[in-house]
Formats: structure tokens, sequence, C-alpha cells
């Protein structure tokens, strides 16, 4: 961005009626909201000697540009998922008021398949439930769900596929970082 952006969005529907032939219909409103964004800055610093620029190949410069690159593309996940929204951080998914949530039972139980269905039931009936769909966890979670059966026939396992983010749930892309907080707990 290059300065701050409002998008209007629509946070309430109109309400449709059944009438009779040439009945009054009601009238009704939507009610819309404003999505601010802003720019949010992000920088590494690192200090490179010049005898080590001088008396090494190029690789020594090509190695730090590299290592403050995933410095930088590692705090951007890190903000998605857990900014605050303070102290100049946008807003991670963890800290956006609004999203819902399913209470999973006992906590530190893993969750079960019908956790996982009632999770996208929550979605859908959110009308959020679109191709770009997805699950993001710890890569604990996601070993755990290898582990789990999804039905007592044995019918395969909630996790599907490899634990190095290119996995599957219920048909679903899921993705595994670290960064996803691991001290949340399911029942709360």
């Amino acid at each position: 961005l290059s300065g701050n952006l409002t998008f209007p969005r629509q946070s309430a529907r109109a309400t449709g009626y059944a009438v009779a032939e040439q009945g009054a219909i009601t009238e009704s409103t939507q009610t819309f909201q404003q999505l601010s964004l802003s720019p949010k800055r992000q920088g590494a610093f690192s200090e490179i000697a010049i005898q080590l620029l001088k008396q090494s190949s190029p690789d020594a410069e090509n190695l730090v540009r590299s290592d403050l690159a995933k410095v930088l593309m590692q705090l951007q996940e890190q903000f998605a998922i857990q900014g605050t929204g303070s102290s100049n951080q946008p807003t991670g998914i963890t800290a956006t008021s609004g999203i819902g949530s399913v209470a999973g039972g006992t906590n530190g139980l893993i969750p079960t398949w019908a956790n996982i269905v009632a999770l996208e039931t929550a979605v859908a009936n959110a009308n959020a439930l679109g191709m770009n769909a997805g699950y993001l966890t710890t890569p604990g979670i996601a070993g755990a769900l290898k582990q789990v059966k999804r039905d007592v026939a044995g019918n395969g396992f909630i996790w599907e596929g490899m634990n190095d983010g290119s996995g599957a749930v219920n048909g679903y892309k899921a993705r595994t970082t670290t960064l996803v907080p691991s001290t949340l707990t399911k029942g709360t």
C-alpha cells in the first residue's frame, strides 16, 4: 500500500418476505461497514564487515541478503497469524474479532473427526467456505491428526499426506507452521 485504503463491506443483509399478490413489501436495508487498511512496515538490519566482503566469495553478501529476506518473510507470516493490531503490527488471525470458533471438548484432547466436521460446518454457515479454504496448524497437531482415524471402521486418517505443509484435511489443503501458537486450548 502507498496510503490508507477503506473498502465498504456488507455487515447485514436485506430481508426478503413472502407477500400476497399486489401486497405491500416491508422495506429493509443492508448495513455496511468500512474495512480500513493501512500500510505496515517491517525491517531487518545487519552489518557486514568489509574484510568479510573483500576476502570471501560474493556468496557472503548473498548469504546475508538471503537470511534477511527469510527473517522478513517469517515476520510477515508471524504477523498474519499472531499480529496484535498494536505497536505497528497488523491484526492477525488470532486477534481478529468476529471469527467463529468451535469448542472441542476437554482442554488438551486431540481433535476428532466430529470436531473437523463442526469446524467446516461453522465456516459454511458463515458463507465463507470456498475453494481457497484450508487448515493451518502446528506440526505437532498435524502429527497427532495423522494418527487419528476418521471413523470407527478405520477408513483413513484425519490428516492425509505429509507433515511438511502439504497435507490435506477432509479434502481441503492443510498447512503447518511453528508460528501458529501451540499454547491455545481447544475447549476454551
